[in-house]
């Protein structure tokens, strides 16, 4: 799924995708937006993208637009009766975080036979879908490789590297690894490598103890983890296995967990991403398709192809690799949590030594 390099002034210039929703007459503020997430192990759904697209939205509609929540918990199989039930429900349009892009394809057909155009949000979906956007995933994969690549040093090549990668159910996820091999390969030796089933930390746990299995811990000089969830597992693995001075590890979602474990310096970084800009985003195509039948041109940054439509207009956000150096310029700065927060008890004394007051 390759997002075009050019970018698109209107959706005119990009193969008048913006028009694909069936033509409406122009709607006011009083629309209801459905909105499926995929899951609610990761904190960033419930603390971040949910509580931000209600309250973009209720600004945007002068606070008469309605959202219509329901979270899929994982479920593939949840979420296409999800679909179903925004469909009976005749929401004016659908937002859709995919937990299988694959599965969803039909539920995205029907709502578009319904007129209700969705936007793909974080995961490209299949089918007609009318709108998307997300973060540029092979850029978050590069960033994740070429962090690990600085960390190991002179020292790449001089034992093996294990790769956790996401689900396969997630394009997502196949995105990341195109993006961390791009960087990587020829540079480590990669001993074990690993497509996590549903991204559980408890998964790549039982990954991470057959690659020190295999391998020997004391031959693992790195580890590229794809998210910080699954990051966790891998830290509990190593520092089960005996080991006091942990490889350096990659994650990616600036989880409060993942950013704790980097000013211990047990994870080496994260990917820091805007949720509130991506969800403020979604907001802004949700509404704009509802109320005209088509996304505004001015919110339009690229296209990006999936696997059954071409040309779909999107905006992608971009990304910054989170270190222990710039905490308080990311995660900080942009509120997603409070120094307090971070340096608690169990962290204080790291936090002050690396200046984080």
């Amino acid at each position: 799924m390759a997002v075009s390099l050019a970018a698109c002034g209107s959706a005119k210039e990009s193969g008048d995708k913006g028009d694909s929703t069936k033509s409406t007459a122009p709607k006011g503020d009083d629309i209801t937006v459905g909105l499926l997430l995929p899951e609610n192990q990761t904190a960033r759904y419930e603390k971040f993208d949910k509580p931000i697209i209600e309250k973009q939205i209720s600004e945007l509609t002068n606070g008469k637009g309605k959202v219509e929540y329901l979270n899929a918990k994982q479920d593939a199989t949840l979420q296409s009766q999800q679909i179903d039930t925004m469909i009976t429900k005749k929401v004016d349009v659908l937002i859709l975080d995919a937990v299988d892009y694959k599965a969803v394809a039909q539920g995205v057909k029907k709502a578009k036979e319904a007129g209700i155009p969705v936007v793909a949000y974080d995961r490209l979906a299949e089918g007609p879908i009318s709108a998307y956007t997300s973060f540029d995933n092979e850029e978050v994969g590069k960033t994740q490789g070429e962090a690990l690549l600085k960390a190991l040093g002179d020292k790449a090549k001089s034992g093996q590297i294990v790769m956790m990668n996401g689900s396969v159910t997630d394009p997502n996820a196949a995105q990341f690894k195109k993006g961390a091999h791009s960087v990587l390969d020829g540079k480590v030796n990669v001993g074990k490598e690993y497509d996590t089933k549903e991204w559980k930390p408890e998964n790549a746990n039982a990954n991470m103890e057959g690659a020190i299995s295999a391998l020997g811990k004391d031959k693992i000089v790195g580890v590229y983890s794809a998210n910080d969830g699954m990051a966790g597992g891998i830290i509990t693995a190593l520092k089960s296995a005996g080991l006091k001075t942990l490889p350096p590890v990659t994650g990616q979602d600036a989880e409060l967990a993942g950013v704790q474990r980097i000013v211990a310096g047990e994870q080496y970084m994260s990917v820091f991403k805007s949720y509130p800009q991506e969800a403020q985003t979604v907001a802004k195509m949700a509404v704009s398709i509802a109320k005209t039948g088509k996304i505004d041109s001015s919110l339009q940054t690229s296209t990006v192809d999936s696997g059954t439509e071409k040309g779909i207009p999107s905006v992608i956000v971009p990304v910054v690799s989170l270190t222990k150096d710039n905490i308080k310029d990311t995660v900080i700065k942009e509120g997603y949590y409070s120094v307090g927060e971070i340096c608690t008890a169990k962290y204080k004394a790291a936090c002050d030594k690396i200046g984080l007051k």
